[in-house]
């Protein structure tokens, strides 16, 4: 497999682990964000807990491998995100960290205030990150405003209020959508009685917020500046992102479509993949809407990489500092070490997770509940 290959397969792979980060650590923020909304009593609460209890550390090992993995593979993406916006970056990372909290410290006491507390914990631990993840990748097809040097030592020229733009804000709008209608139809397939039909009520009023959001930015993208690689002297071994020239170009950034219309799949299964959980969810099919509704996520996260590429980290102040999946990526070695080690553990990660959603599986009440 040559170098340009390479690239190009580490941008499926790394678009894989945040479909499965999306499709498993975004149900979890879902539920955590429903769970003081449909939870009306503490038994209600404890068992829309306890539909996650038994998976939701092992749906973290996708976001710590997908951390991993883009250090490993895009260091200057890496760098660039931890040491330009910084505050943002840790501020979803410590928002991560009030759902484990949550999870942990909530039935210590059975005192109601506490447990009162730690609930509003766990609706901010969802929709923290949820909203913070959409502002990010809102920001990704703005322009994040940075540049870099002839030795490459980045200038990060923007603050933690540069990013909540109002297009941003729609981004961080959408996903929050699409994880409370992924969580709101977990819990469906999981729960009986009341809280399954809060639940399908959710997931209705979510899908339509999601449909919306997705077809007003499908707009706003026409007088958006996207860009385009218009000189790069060797895109196999690139080594600086600065040997090229990047033309600006409004709505640019749907210029893939129209070149390469079968990626349009993307966009239609995302928009109509979202209608369909919600009509599935209303219809009381659950098993069908928690699919379709994973299958918008996936969608949406394709919708953007397909955008973008092969832009992974596009700049708003020196479109020439733009990392692209040819500049920003690691050498050959050690694509193909890090190639080598995910052919052995990742086929490892889906089939544990998969066999432990399987024994875990089944409707939980709340008499089940009551009685441990």
């Amino acid at each position: 497999m040559n170098y340009e290959t390479l690239k190009v397969v580490w941008w499926l792979i790394v678009g894989f682990y945040m479909i499965g980060f999306a499709l498993t650590v975004g149900f979890d923020l879902g539920i955590a964000i429903l769970l003081p909304i449909l939870g009306k009593n503490d038994t209600e609460r404890r068992t829309i807990i306890a539909t996650v209890m038994g998976t939701w550390e092992g749906n973290q090992v996708w976001l710590v491998t997908l951390g991993g993995i883009l250090f490993a593979v895009w260091p200057l993406v890496y760098g660039t995100l931890f040491s330009g916006p910084y505050l943002a970056i840790m501020a979803l990372l410590f928002s991560l960290l009030l759902r484990p909290a949550g999870f942990d410290f909530r039935d210590k006491l059975s005192l109601p205030a506490w447990r009162h507390f730690w609930d509003w914990t766990l609706f901010a631990g969802g929709l923290l990150p949820a909203l913070l993840l959409g502002i990010v990748i809102g920001n990704m097809l703005l322009g994040l405003p940075f540049r870099f040097d002839e030795n490459l030592r980045m200038t990060y020229e923007g603050g933690f209020l540069d990013l909540l733009r109002p297009f941003a804000f729609l981004c961080g709008l959408i996903t929050t959508a699409l994880l409370v209608l992924h969580g709101a139809n977990f819990l469906q397939c999981r729960t009986l009685g009341t809280i399954c039909l809060r639940a399908r009520t959710a997931a209705t009023v979510s899908a339509l917020v999601a449909a919306a959001g997705m077809v007003t930015a499908a707009l706003s993208l026409f007088a958006i500046d996207g860009y385009a690689v218009t000189t790069m002297a060797d895109p196999a071994n690139a080594l600086s992102p600065l040997a090229k020239q990047v033309q600006p170009i409004s709505g640019g950034w749907l210029a893939n479509f129209l070149h390469r219309p079968w990626m349009l799949v993307a966009p239609v299964i995302s928009l109509g993949s979202t209608l369909m959980a919600g009509a599935f969810a209303r219809q009381f099919i659950p098993a069908l809407a928690f699919w379709s509704s994973g299958a918008a996520l996936a969608a949406t996260l394709l919708t953007v990489g397909f955008a973008l590429f092969p832009f992974l980290l596009p700049s708003s102040i020196d479109p020439r500092s733009s990392l692209t999946v040819w500049d920003a990526t690691s050498s050959p070695f050690t694509l193909k070490l890090v190639f080598a080690l995910t052919l052995i553990f990742l086929p490892i990660v889906i089939a544990y997770t998969g066999w432990v959603y399987r024994v875990l599986w089944g409707q939980i009440t709340a008499e089940n509940i009551e009685t441990h």
